[in-house]
């Protein structure tokens, strides 16, 4: 084999820049074959393919990124894959979002910092993902500085490759949305959103569908209505034969995770806390009529008016009466720290399990505001959608357990707070007015649990009186607010 010596051979293609030396000529081929290959402004490594000849005539596509899972803050260092918006070949611009994942606090929606082909995905549904390990890989022209590894591919032509190029820019729509046009192969880039600021809705993908297929989507049959076969007068009914039932079912064991794991550490860390618990029951008549005759107004706003947002005030105008409930301690109970903010947890359930966002800095919010915030709260919670700020910094909290049933109940701190309020359900009972007369009165039952090396018995008690005396007298917390 005759050896010839190329000081230096510069080939581009697919905007990189290639470096090719020591090239070695088959006497056979007249074919170029590299000892290896190195991509202009990475540190140089061997061709996966030693025995692979490389045309000059071929072109190469882009090189290829490994996305890794960033640090999403508050220490989390794993997630669960919960669903991906791409799959192997899709086309993706920057800002497009690529799967959502859920920690044990929150829900957060992973985005591309590049544009690009998808070659490859590492996770299934439900798969653990660890931060800084690789999420895809994706195949892009563009590579900026990163702390991405390169993967070598093998050599495609342009015509093998099928995939358009979309300019980058941030799509707006819901993973509902997404699921739809990924399921019939549309491009969002392609659709022109009429939501607001440029959100495509699910509307905007079926009118798209209709105008490249022509196809309607039938409405759905009516099931039709028959009626009962006539009886015979002399037909015998069969006596049914008992049999044994049978079961197949299997066990079935699963790990915690998700806001189930940090469900176990933080009741875990509550068990260390001795409780201190008070009950009462606060007479709610006033309040319902005074909310009968808001909720036009605040539906007119757009909101729904729910007793919450009352029960959130009253317990703020308490909290500056009575700061150390509003108060946090370390680990060891050696410290105190007086919160500044009233940043009011709500215990939600929901389908993924127990979750508490708080509503930030009530001590400054009316009551619409707040009406506000928890309808935010809600929906992206009913969503999986709820950000580690919804769920972090929390300093006191309610529990509207009776919003599902129960009248009394034991609720649990969550640490690093000291103290957490239990609601019951609203039941009309008979009580005695101050004339002693028997009246139709609304009553709810609150359970307290106080952190009993901090809060004493007869602070709870009167932080509780005192929160009871606004919600059966509406007019005295309009009078306390600032």
């Amino acid at each position: 084999m005759a050896a010839v010596r190329v000081l230096r051979t510069w080939s581009r293609n697919a905007g990189q820049l290639i470096c090719v030396r020591y090239f070695q000529i088959c006497s056979n081929v007249h074919v170029l074959k590299p000892n290896y290959v190195c991509f202009f402004g990475y540190p140089s490594f061997k061709y996966s393919h030693p025995h692979r000849l490389l045309k000059t005539t071929t072109a190469l596509h882009g090189q290829v990124v490994q996305f890794k899972l960033s640090d999403i803050g508050e220490g989390i260092r794993e997630v669960t894959i919960k669903e991906w918006f791409v799959k192997e070949g899709d086309t993706v611009s920057q800002f497009d979002s690529i799967c959502e994942v859920q920690s044990d606090k929150a829900s957060v929606t992973i985005t591309s910092r590049y544009d690009g082909v998808i070659r490859k995905l590492y996770y299934n549904l439900d798969d653990i993902a660890y931060v800084g390990k690789p999420l895809v890989d994706i195949e892009t022209e563009a590579l900026k500085d990163s702390e991405e590894d390169v993967v070598e591919t093998p050599a495609v032509s342009h015509e093998e490759h099928t995939h358009q190029e979309i300019k980058g820019q941030k799509t707006l729509a819901t993973p509902a949305v997404r699921r739809l046009a990924m399921e019939n192969n549309i491009k969002l880039s392609e659709v022109v959103g009429t939501g607001k600021d440029g959100r495509i809705l699910k509307e905007d993908i079926l009118n798209y569908l209709e105008k490249q297929t022509g196809a309607i989507l039938p409405p759905s049959p009516k099931a039709e209505i028959m009626p009962p076969p006539p009886k015979p007068k002399d037909m015998t009914i069969p006596i049914p034969v008992s049999k044994s039932p049978v079961f197949t079912g299997k066990d079935k064991t699963e790990p915690i995770k998700g806001f189930q794991k940090a469900m176990v550490k933080t009741m875990s860390a509550a068990l260390k806390i001795p409780h201190f618990g008070y009950c009462d029951e606060v007479d709610l008549t006033a309040l319902v009529k005074l909310r009968e005759e808001l909720k036009p107004i605040a539906l007119a706003r757009g909101v729904k008016l729910t007793f919450l947002p009352f029960f959130l005030k009253a317990a703020s105008l308490g909290l500056l009466q009575f700061p150390i409930l509003n108060a946090s301690v370390d680990e060891n109970c050696q410290n105190i720290t007086y919160k500044a903010s009233h940043n009011i947890g709500i215990a939600m359930d929901t389908e993924q399990g127990l979750i508490v966002p708080n509503v930030k800095n009530v001590q400054v919010c009316s009551v619409f505001d707040i009406a506000t915030e928890l309808d935010r709260l809600q929906k992206l919670g009913s969503a999986g959608q709820l950000s580690t700020a919804d769920l972090t910094g929390g300093t006191f909290t309610l529990s509207n357990i009776g919003s599902i049933g129960g009248t009394y109940a034991k609720p649990l701190i969550l640490p690093p707070e000291v103290a957490i309020g239990a609601l019951g359900s609203i039941k009309a009972l008979p009580r005695f007015n101050q004339k002693g007369e028997v009246y139709k009165a609304q009553i709810m039952n609150v359970s307290w649990s106080a952190d009993h090396r901090v809060i004493d018995g007869a602070t709870m008690s009167r932080f509780s009186n005192l929160w009871k005396s606004y919600l059966e007298n509406p007019a005295l917390m309009l009078l306390n607010l600032k």
